[in-house]
């Protein structure tokens, strides 16, 4: 099997350098190699014109093989605007010092896609809307909740900009998926070094705060500060108002669970967290 990669997944979105350069950042962190995934969609852009109107025969033939060789040409053109893209990419993370940079076409649907290469990940990159989703900020992609409901590795979702994270947020909540995730993050050195804050949203009592100290003594030999809270509230606004207030710059989650933050993880309000997004989101297994 191939070593574990950081695979960027890139199309012609606005986002396509953000989630470049946040792939060379994660890329040179956790000392993997780097891969590009550009992934022609079959039913994207397909013909406009509906032939079926009451014309000869022979019109609506010769209108059937133009609009083939039409599509033709779109395909190829696409397949060649991907490959700029990608070569474009490579290029850009090896100016950044990245040694070992792989790139990828294919053809397809993304989860589809990236299911069958998701063994060779070790964190999959993307943006939080394709250029074929709806450009208004309330707006997320409709393949990146696919993505991360389809897959099983970590998930790091990027906004329009990136910045280097100095300090992350997790949102803890005891249980044992987010037990996981605070000794993943211990162990691998994506996040090695920063400033971490630990917020679990519910009630001040003893099960909390030992939980709470758990998850700070696991974490605080490979963290340059610890922070711990609990704060009671609705979860949503808790975590969003808490990162705005301390300028947290990445925020972390487990994608699974059985308490609350499952339900904030994989139902509306995940969705809703994505949408308002300013920094990076990094989902966990």
């Amino acid at each position: 099997m191939k070593a574990p990669h950081v695979m960027a997944c890139i199309d012609g979105s606005n986002y396509a350098e953000t989630v470049s350069n946040a792939a060379v950042w994660a890329s040179q962190r956790m000392d993997v190699p780097l891969s590009f995934v550009h992934v022609l969609d079959r039913n994207q852009a397909p013909s406009q014109f509906d032939p079926r109107g009451n014309i000869g025969l022979g019109s609506r033939e010769h209108l059937l093989e133009e609009l083939a060789s039409l599509d033709e040409q779109r395909g190829k053109l696409a397949q060649e605007h991907g490959r700029l893209m990608l070569s474009a990419a490579r290029e850009r993370a090896e100016a950044a010092g990245i040694a070992e940079v792989e790139t990828r076409q294919r053809n397809g649907e993304l989860v589809e896609a990236l299911v069958e290469i998701e063994e060779e990940a070790r964190l999959i990159v993307l943006g939080k809307r394709g250029e074929s989703a709806d450009a208004s900020p309330e707006h997320m992609g409709s393949n990146l909740e696919r993505v991360i409901r389809g897959l099983h590795r970590p998930i790091l979702v990027v906004p329009e900009t990136f910045t280097t994270p100095s300090r992350y947020l997790i949102a803890f909540d005891g249980g044992p998926t987010t037990r996981k995730m605070v000794e993943l993050l211990s162990e691998r050195p994506l996040l090695r070094g920063l400033e971490c804050h630990l917020v679990l949203v519910g009630a001040d009592t003893d099960e909390h705060r030992e939980q709470l100290a758990w998850a700070e003594k696991q974490l605080a030999p490979t963290s340059s500060a610890v922070q711990s809270h609990i704060i009671a509230g609705e979860v949503e606004k808790v975590l969003c108002d808490y990162q705005h207030e301390h300028d947290i710059d990445l925020l972390v989650m487990g994608a699974y669970g059985h308490s609350r933050i499952r339900q904030f993880l994989v139902g509306s309000t995940t969705t809703a967290m994505i949408r308002r997004a300013q920094s990076p989101l990094l989902l966990l297994r």
